[in-house]
């Protein structure tokens, strides 16, 4: 510890200078706190005692009166030992208002003041304060080297006393090291209890059941919690034992247990409305929490706004507020609202990071000046022995200079490291969002991929030739019949290759036509030959489960007459036998989508409704895409490589693309999964698309994939 006070002038060097200051009369003092001026202190002791029970309530303001009130009757320079209390109780003052740099000051003077009076517990008591302090100043090793002297002194004097003990734990609970501050909470409760002290004790079973609930010990933090509320019952303290309710609830939300946390909840408003009890923050947040999980969201929003309204500005449970209420409008369906009670939330957070850092700055400032005026003291004296008064005055205004300097680097380090964490912030949030937009690509591209092996699986158990194709006619999956009557051969690959190449170019050009024409047609028929000059009959369906896909059964051109059923139809009830043989649940893949597509065409309302949606979202695509890059269609066909650019009288057009434009044009047989992967090609690709278009492209994504689950064509 620092020594910040000098003997004979600590408690001057403590306070203000008595013109910052302006101090009551003693006498006009002691009438209105009707204390009688005949004690040996002259009423100061019960002034004290005074500002201690106004402290205790939370009346600051009231407090610090009296304390003036004690130093107008104290005098100056008056009793050592009077003038050592009216400091710590100032400090301590100080610590209540958060004015934590101020307080440690002051808590190390009254360390002074007690060592220099020979008061050992009173010393042990002084550094324990400066041990919080400095815990609240984030300087862990000084609050344990404090705290450590204090145990030390105590212990030699046979009398450990469960604050210091208590302040160790919370020392090593910030510093993440849950054994030793369970050990010196045990302590601290063991002694509260000798001397028996059954509300401090209470209140260090509170703290062990936060610890534990953090662990995940849900039932001893119960356990704790119910002690300390029967301690504080038995005390009549109707503060502390409403304050309780909030642990209690928040341990009945941890297990899940809804029913536990409303009667909690109910039993907490119950003991404020019949003591007419403010209720506090926390607890406002838990029963908001429980209102919310029990259907309730806008007696939740209604419970977190009017906690907000009672939370003074600086309070860190604004920021857990403001993201409960965040959490309730968006049950609620008020993004919006969410939206920007989020980034309240957000603004409220990096203020209060920046206090603790004003804090931080205000301390080392604090610890500087002290240490700069004991520096320049020295100097002066040794100076007025060995030069004259006018060097004395250039090197006080070096020492100034030096310190305006430091001061001046300090700040604009501040700055740097400010804009540093701004930036790190920004591209957090960015590399989050890259992430979930490619987790998404890949569920969706496992799905895809899950659906064509089950397909390539059900046609490798088929006699017929079957392939699948996609709108541009890139094999997707083939049978061995249908690589045998292609002639491409059993170890010839065909996925991704394109199926015009097999055939002749007569048959080439006739496959492209056709298949340009089955977006709405429902079958068609032709006549083909392969490279080898085989004759063959094409039949091409539309895949039952939909987005553009097409089945080509192929058949010897003498065979063409023996065809039946459609081919989907076919397809679909070979499917349902394979799964059965196997045991496996029937109509897994192709089955379900014959399902989906029967209930699809007795709900034409729905399949309206889809096809609209479908051409919004292509539409909110495009204008995202230009919004962003000032390019149109073609440009985001080409990059993309998901729609076909072709070549219409000497310019160029993405005329499968532009059929999506319009309900009027859209195919019969949409491509709905390209119009998807086109909008999420827009969203991961466009970084600087401002957020409401991409919240808007967003929703209109999820419109569309809530038709495509609802109707099961996915």
């Amino acid at each position: 510890m620092s020594s910040v006070c000098a003997s004979a002038q600590a408690a001057a060097q403590c306070d203000p200078p008595r013109a910052a200051r302006t101090l009551p009369q003693p006498a006009l003092c002691l009438q209105r706190a009707k204390i009688a001026p005949t004690a040996a202190d002259g009423g100061a002791a019960a002034l004290f005692a005074q500002a201690k029970s106004q402290l205790e309530a939370g009346r600051l303001d009231e407090a610090e009166r009296a304390l003036d009130c004690a130093e107008a009757v104290i005098g100056n320079p008056g009793d050592a030992g009077l003038r050592y209390e009216l400091v710590r109780r100032r400090g301590i003052l100080d610590f209540r208002r958060e004015a934590v740099p101020q307080a440690l000051t002051r808590f190390e003077c009254a360390a002074a003041l007690s060592a220099e009076l020979g008061d050992r517990a009173a010393t042990a008591r002084d550094l324990s304060n400066v041990g919080a302090a400095l815990r609240r100043l984030g300087d862990f090793r000084g609050a344990l080297r404090s705290l450590t002297a204090s145990l030390d002194i105590q212990r030699a004097r046979g009398e450990v006393s469960g604050a210091v003990l208590n302040n160790l734990a919370d020392v090593y609970r910030e510093l993440g090291e849950t054994e030793p501050a369970m050990r010196y909470y045990r302590d601290a409760l063991a002694a509260y209890r000798a001397k028996a002290e059954p509300v401090e004790a209470a209140h260090v079973l509170e703290t062990m059941a936060e610890v534990a609930l953090d662990t995940g010990d849900a039932r001893q933090a119960s356990a704790w919690l119910q002690e300390a509320l029967a301690a504080y019952r038995a005390d009549g303290n109707r503060v502390y034992e409403l304050r309780v309710h909030d642990g209690l609830t928040r341990v009945a939300l941890s297990q899940g247990d809804i029913a536990q946390a409303q009667r909690w909840s109910a039993a907490a408003l119950a003991l404020a409305d019949a003591w007419k009890l403010p209720l506090p923050p926390a607890l406002q947040l838990q029963i908001a929490r429980t209102a919310q999980l029990s259907g309730n969201t806008a007696v939740a929003a209604a419970r977190l706004r009017e906690a907000l309204a009672a939370v003074p500005e600086g309070d860190p449970m604004r920021v857990a507020l403001l993201e409960a209420l965040a959490a309730a409008q968006e049950s609620a369906g008020e993004a919006a609202a969410a939206n920007a009670t989020l980034r309240e939330a957000h603004a409220k957070a990096i203020a209060l990071a920046r206090a603790q850092h004003d804090r931080q700055l205000d301390w080392l400032r604090v610890r500087f000046e002290s240490a700069e005026q004991q520096r320049t003291i020295a100097a002066l004296e040794s100076e007025n022995r060995l030069r004259s008064a006018q060097f004395q005055q250039r090197t006080l205004m070096l020492w100034f200079a030096g310190a305006a300097g430091l001061a001046a680097v300090l700040g604009v380090w501040l700055l740097l490291q400010r804009r540093r964490q701004r930036e790190r912030l920004r591209e957090e949030a960015r590399r989050v969002r890259h992430e979930e937009e490619l987790a998404r690509y890949r569920r969706e591209a496992d799905a895809l991929a899950e659906d064509r092996s089950l397909l390539q699986a059900l046609l490798d158990s088929r006699d017929d030739a079957l392939c699948l194709l996609d709108a541009e006619g890139q094999v997707l999956a083939v049978n061995r019949a249908g690589r045998l009557r292609l002639g491409a051969g059993d170890e010839e690959g065909l996925v991704g290759q394109p199926l015009a190449g097999f055939f002749d170019e007569a048959g080439g050009h006739a496959l492209a036509s056709a298949l340009e024409r089955m977006e709405d047609s429902a079958a068609q028929r032709l006549s083909l030959a392969t490279r080898q000059g085989r004759p063959l009959i094409a039949a091409l369906e539309p895949w039952s489960g939909g987005d553009g896909l097409v089945v080509l059964a192929l058949q010897p051109s003498d065979a063409a007459t023996t065809a039946g059923a459609p081919i989907a139809a076919t397809a679909a009830t070979d499917a349902t036998d394979a799964t059965d043989a196997t045991g496996a649940e029937p109509g897994v893949v192709v089955g379900a989508a014959s399902v989906a597509a029967a209930d699809g065409a007795a709900d034409a309302a729905m399949r309206d409704g889809f096809r609209r949606s479908l051409v919004e979202l292509m539409l909110a695509t495009l204008e995202a895409w230009e919004r962003a890059t000032g390019t149109g269609r073609l440009e985001l066909a080409e990059k993309s490589r998901i729609w076909r650019v072709n070549i219409d009288d000497g310019r160029l057009r993405a005329r499968a693309l532009e059929r999506y434009l319009a309900v009027s044009k859209l195919p019969r047989n949409p491509r709905w999964r390209d119009v998807l992967r086109s909008a999420y090609y827009v969203l991961s690709r466009c970084d600087g698309l401002p957020a409401d278009s991409r919240a808007a492209l967003q929703q209109r994504v999820d419109a569309v994939l809530a038709y495509t689950r609802r109707d099961a064509m996915v």
